[in-house]
């Protein structure tokens, strides 16, 4: 068993560009374990072990406590990005609109898409020896832009050091959930203006301007043919008006929200909330291929300035951006 109390803990590991996890996991593989008291932790996990850190429930530690070595501090910046990292999946959404996740070294990306036409979507015999239809897949015109989303941590060492660690964890989580709202918003904002490469949302017209009906509902379906409606987005008046629709009241509807907080159109589209939408406007999308999210590294932080202690001035933050796969996909409806 290798002896993960030798492993000697400094800046530079953060430096690679890869989490401290990846490299404590080379460098102390958890398949080492099994069968012990110390299965079922990762690397980072057994060196908090190690040092005796209890960062949540009964008996956690004061921030003090990362911050008793050299060794024990360099734990410090890894834990922070964990809770931001664990705030980003508590308040994520993305998943439920996001069709794939491209990770990248650098900052410019050209995705790739594919453009439908009507002729194209029709699924037609071909003869023997008769021309094959064609998709044509292209990179696109213009690079992915990435935005910068994050906060600063603002705080002096002396004033938090005697704080608890699962408390100082909350306010972590709250900038991770700060961050999955802003993308949530960089995203819908893609769907429905494109990603600079001329691929805005096509709008559906309402049957009746002012009023949303069960009807325009129908009509979204429709227009996103060959594509499926599975995922609806409403802001907080569409989402009124959805759930006061008649059709909406359906027992087994209800039964599922009650049950897992979760609504499913009488289309069989799971129905989203989000304040990244205003007014009376609704999409209705494909996640399946509709929207790519391009992620520039993971949760970063000044880790230099967090191990020694540093704390005022210190960002968080994550690098990511969106770009269209099929323009069609998604459908807007404003009425």
């Amino acid at each position: 068993m290798a002896n993960f109390e030798k492993i000697n803990l400094e800046k530079g590991m953060y430096q690679t560009g890869r989490s401290l996890t990846e490299i404590l996991e080379e460098m102390d593989p958890s398949e080492n374990y099994k069968g012990t008291a110390l299965e079922g932790l990762d690397a980072f996990s057994r060196q908090l072990k190690r040092f005796d850190i209890k960062v949540s429930g009964k008996g956690s530690d004061t921030i003090e406590k990362f911050f008793a070595t050299t060794d024990s501090a360099a734990l410090f910046p890894e834990y922070v990005s964990r809770a931001v990292n664990a705030g980003r999946e508590e308040a994520d959404m993305l998943s439920d609109i996001v069709a794939t996740v491209t990770k990248i070294d650098g900052m410019d990306y050209r995705s790739c898409t594919s453009s439908l036409t009507d002729d194209d979507k029709s699924l037609k015999r071909v003869a023997e020896g008769a021309f094959i239809p064609t998709t044509e897949i292209k990179t696109s015109d213009n690079l992915v832009r990435l935005h910068k989303r994050g906060r600063m941590l603002v705080a002096s060492y002396e004033a938090l050091r005697f704080q608890r660690i699962d408390l100082f964890t909350v306010t972590l989580k709250q900038i991770g959930a700060y961050i999955a709202r802003t993308q949530m918003a960089d995203a819908v904002d893609v769907i429905i203006n494109g990603d600079g490469n001329q691929n805005g949302c096509d709008s559906v017209t309402p049957a009746a301007s002012g009023s949303l009906s069960y009807a325009d509902l129908i009509s979204m379906w429709s227009a996103l043919a060959p594509f499926e409606l599975n995922t609806v987005l409403a802001g907080t008046p569409a989402m009124t008006d959805l759930l006061t629709m008649s059709e909406m009241k359906d027992a087994v509807a209800g039964l599922n929200f009650q049950g897992s907080g979760k609504m499913i159109t009488p289309l069989g589209a799971n129905l989203i909330h989000t304040t990244a939408l205003t007014g009376n406007n609704i999409i209705g999308l494909d996640k399946n291929c509709s929207l790519e999210m391009v992620v520039a590294g993971d949760v970063a932080v000044d880790y230099d300035k967090l191990i020694d202690r540093q704390l005022e001035k210190a960002s968080i933050s994550c690098i990511a951006g969106f770009a269209k796969i099929y323009n069609g996909a998604a459908k807007k409806l404003s009425y």
